[in-house]
């Protein structure tokens, strides 16, 4: 947003006065102490004992009025210096501003590649560029991921749309074909669109908001997800495990529980046939609350089990196996423990599987954020 600029001096030119003020102050200062130490001579001439020796000494006025002269030209020239050195001096003392300003100006383009990277020693101005170019990181780092998910967004709506398109042009060259099939598949089709779409919303929803804060236990939000899990982890035969002890937190209850539930369902589905998911809360040494889902399944790595909080990234890759889930439940859930000032930490583990741990803050513990 563009401001009317106010008249007024710009930062080197008041520097630059401030500087010479300064000189001439002292100045002024010393000459005042020199002047009272004079007020203090006789005020008569002096004179030898010696008639034969006449030796005329200035008297006190002649001093101070000579004084005074002096006084302002010595006054004049530290003005003159003070102004010419402190020129220079602010141009040098502000010359890293001056990169800083630059830099703004080439993140104002939409260039958020451009750096900074103040060398010298650590005073204010290195700590400045320091945050601006850590700034610049978040904000490039955000840009790339809204643009991924941008990219992926359009991607996933267009395939159910295109699908679409596609067995209704087969409808219309084969005019014998079955159209309780077709009106079977559409509906899959479409209810899959649905069903993308609501999960962009919920995820919009998320970032758009900041959690209720309300005293929560995170155990309860667990087991309530437990319970709405269970059904479809005995369809698919994997063995759901709990121990929920008491884990008090702040937060909005809904949101924990969805995040909970997310978890607990990718839990079962990324999963093989007999195996096992775990769901525990409790404590930290610290006051914290903490959640944690862990299961068997396809083995992952470190760099690759960090990357699927990213939207519709899937643990199998970009391939569905069974028409389940959009890709969005671990992007869900890193949006809701980043609104509860949370951390949310994935590691793969060793016979395959993921160890997903949440950390909030305690009911009195300030957010992490």
């Amino acid at each position: 947003m563009n401001r009317p600029a106010r008249r007024g001096l710009g930062a080197r030119r008041r520097l630059t006065l401030a500087l010479a003020g300064f000189l001439v102050l002292a100045g002024m200062t010393v000459l005042t102490g020199v002047y009272a130490v004079l007020r203090f001579l006789p005020a008569y001439p002096l004179t030898t004992s010696d008639p034969s020796r006449q030796v005329d000494v200035t008297s006190r006025g002649q001093i101070l009025a000579a004084l005074v002269q002096v006084s302002g030209v010595v006054l004049l020239v530290l003005a003159v210096i003070g102004l010419v050195g402190g020129w220079f001096l602010a141009g040098w003392i502000l010359r890293p501003l001056r990169r800083v300003d630059a830099a703004v100006r080439v993140a104002a383009t939409g260039r958020l590649d451009h750096r900074i990277r103040l060398e010298g020693p650590d005073d204010e101005f290195r700590r400045l560029a320091d945050a601006f170019d850590h700034m610049l990181d978040r904000l490039q780092d955000a840009f790339s991921a809204q643009e991924r998910f941008a990219a992926n967004a359009s991607h996933e709506l267009r395939t159910p749309l295109a699908i679409t398109a596609t067995m209704l042009d087969v409808a219309r060259r084969d005019p014998d074909h079955d159209h309780a099939v077709l009106l079977e598949r559409l509906d899959l089709v479409n209810e899959r669109a649905v069903g993308l779409t609501d999960a962009l919303l919920r995820l919009a929803a998320v970032d758009a908001v900041t959690a209720a804060s309300g005293p929560v236990d995170l155990a309860d939000a667990a087991g309530r997800a437990v319970a709405d899990v269970a059904a479809e982890a005995e369809r698919r035969g994997v063995v759901l495990e709990g121990d929920l002890r008491p884990a008090a937190a702040r937060g909005d209850d809904e949101l924990l529980v969805r995040m909970a539930d997310n978890l607990l369902r990718n839990a079962v589905r990324h999963n093989t046939e007999g195996g096992t998911a775990w769901c525990s809360t409790g404590r930290t040494g610290d006051g914290g609350a903490v959640l944690r889902v862990a299961n068997t399944g396809t083995v992952h790595t470190e760099a690759g089990a960090a990357r699927l909080t990213e939207p519709f990234l899937r643990g199998e890759g970009r391939t569905r196996r069974d028409g389940e889930g959009h890709g969005l439940g671990l992007a869900l859930v890193s949006r809701v423990v980043a609104v509860h000032g949370g951390t949310l930490e994935l590691r793969p583990r060793a016979g395959g599987g993921l160890d997903v741990t949440v950390t909030l803050p305690g009911p009195g513990e300030p957010e992490r954020r």
